[in-house]
């Protein structure tokens, strides 16, 4: 799960990464000082969990919860208990007090990992997504794309190349908008400028994944989550 930390104090912030990073299923992709930091950095890359402070400074952490149109799932971590009751009206999967511990923090997290799993089939599964294929206009020609066939897509601006196994396309539209049409279960964002089919990486080497010859980024704060979904043994 890619998880954000949104809380002013760098002390806290610095006591909560040790006990992520206990758990292979948490990957820490970024820290926030401010909710609008946050709010900013969500409305670029999606997350899968928040570690959220209430009381920051021009915002609270509730009334970042309230701004976001689809918030993730949300742990909060505050010195008081008065946010309670109104925290978890907005849903939130814990309330977790200051200073943390490593079995109170595991409960929540544990939480957060069940809801995860829970609606993860959902999210992966819709109409579009369960197509064997995609129909891109490239050139000015509708083109249809088997799934099966696409090795990797390649962010440049506004336009993608999508590698298959015959030939290159270049459309139109952004690494985003392609991700949501293709299936997650399939698909990997490794780079903030590569999707990845899992089933076409032959091999990994330190911070590189390869399709054939063709070697492809991996950033840092992605690779754990890959190598999970490549069932590593």
């Amino acid at each position: 799960m890619n998880c954000i930390v949104v809380d002013d104090s760098k002390i806290a912030r610095a006591a909560i990464k040790p006990l992520i990073a206990q758990f292979e299923f948490l990957n820490l992709v970024q820290e926030c000082e401010t909710p609008v930091e946050a709010f900013n950095y969500l409305k670029k890359e999606p997350v899968d969990l928040i570690f959220l402070d209430v009381e920051m400074p021009g915002m609270t952490g509730l009334e970042l919860i309230k701004n976001l149109e689809k918030p993730p799932i949300i742990i909060l971590i505050t010195s008081k208990k008065e946010y309670a009751a109104e925290a978890f009206d907005l849903n939130v999967v814990d309330y977790l007090i200051k200073p943390l511990s490593l079995p109170r923090f595991m409960v929540a997290v544990n939480k957060a990992k069940d809801l995860f799993e829970k609606k993860e089939p959902r999210q992966v599964v819709n109409d579009a997504r369960s197509k064997d294929y995609i129909f891109v206009r490239s050139g000015g020609i509708l083109i249809k794309i088997k799934i099966d066939s696409i090795q990797y897509v390649q962010a440049i601006g506004d336009y993608v190349n999508i590698y298959t196994t015959e030939k290159r396309y270049t459309v139109h539209i952004t690494l985003k908008n392609i991700e949501e049409k293709l299936p997650a279960d399939k698909f990997f964002r490794l780079h903030r400028s590569y999707l990845v089919a899992l089933n076409h990486i032959d091999n990994i080497e330190e911070n590189s994944a390869y399709t054939g010859k063709h070697p492809l980024p991996i950033a840092g704060q992605f690779k754990k989550d890959l190598l999970r979904r490549l069932n590593m043994i």
